[in-house]
């Protein structure tokens, strides 16, 4: 049944929430149509709507409010297309009511829009300004302290500023765009990982003599400034593909700097330089693993 908007829009379902950036024309459309999804109870199905609906012509916008199983789509005259969409993914979605677009809802939805995608930039801009230094900072010290460690920890940091900036780009894109963005962002860690561990391969051939207060010192630097990235993406991390990706690095970058603290400390008591080649080939292997999780990424 089609409800025309009157007056300041009384009828119009309950606002949803925006959980990830839309093209702010997406919601400047001549109908709203409500759809409850039974089986909607988790960011991944969202992912998974949002990628069934992205190629939709004329295109769409969508609200989402997942505790509630709702989804609000702004379109024009292609209901019926968006319906048998909807279905086919099985979630039981069903359709509730579709009214004409109220103005000022519309308008909501864009500043709601709109207000996402500037919290992303921020937050991105952030990351990548965080990780960019700490590539500096790392690799400088790293060839210093002769520590495969810290140098594999600082390619992983590089990887990741590169990750913030591909997912920049994203912010404001459609889900396919940003879909790219974070596995070209993971085919990037992935070769950078295979540089970190061909390093620890290097330095076990070649010996080296890791400095272990170095190690611990700047590890600890690197694990505060993770900690502090981890912090601000954290409400955003199922803000699409892309910030996806960036949780994802965040949370092996804590797991890796951690690595370094405790090889330092192994290095100073025991006086081997083996628990720094064994921390290097780990941080390798975490780096290889997250860019694998990437490179399978959907939505």
């Amino acid at each position: 049944m089609t409800e025309t908007c009157k007056g300041q829009c009384q009828s119009a379902p309950v606002e949803l929430k925006t959980s990830t950036v839309e093209d702010a024309s997406s919601f400047d459309k001549q109908f709203t149509s409500e759809f409850i999804v039974p089986k909607m109870d988790c960011p991944s199905e969202e992912r998974l709507i949002r990628l069934t609906l992205d190629s939709i012509e004329p295109s769409v916008g969508l609200l989402f409010d997942i505790p509630a199983r709702k989804v609000r789509v702004f379109h024009d005259n292609n209901l019926e297309e968006i319906t048998k969409r909807l279905e086919s993914l099985k979630f039981g979605a069903k359709l509730e009511n579709t009214q004409e677009t109220c103005g000022k809802e519309a308008a909501k939805a864009t500043a709601s829009a709109k207000e996402t995608e500037i919290q992303e930039m921020q937050i991105l801009k952030w990351l990548l300004a965080i990780n960019g230094f700490m590539f500096v900072v790392e690799i400088l010290v790293g060839w210093m302290a002769q520590s495969a460690g810290l140098i594999a920890d600082s390619l992983d940091m590089f990887a990741d500023a590169t990750v913030y900036g591909l997912a920049l780009y994203a912010v404001g894109h459609s889900v396919k765009k940003k879909l790219k963005a974070a596995h070209i962002s993971g085919w990037l860690q992935m070769i950078l990982a295979l540089g970190a561990l061909s390093e620890v391969l290097r330095r076990f051939i070649f010996g080296s003599d890791p400095v272990s207060t170095l190690m611990m010192g700047f590890g600890l630097v690197a694990l505060i400034a993770n900690v502090t990235c981890l912090m601000l993406i954290f409400k955003n991390r199922e803000s699409g593909a892309h910030m996806k990706a960036s949780w994802i690095f965040s949370a092996n970058d804590v797991i890796a700097n951690l690595g370094v603290i405790l090889a330092g400390f192994l290095v100073a008591w025991t006086g081997s330089r083996y628990p720094d080649l064994v921390i290097g080939l780990i941080i390798g292997v975490i780096v290889l693993t997250g860019a694998r999780r990437i490179l399978q990424l959907k939505s």
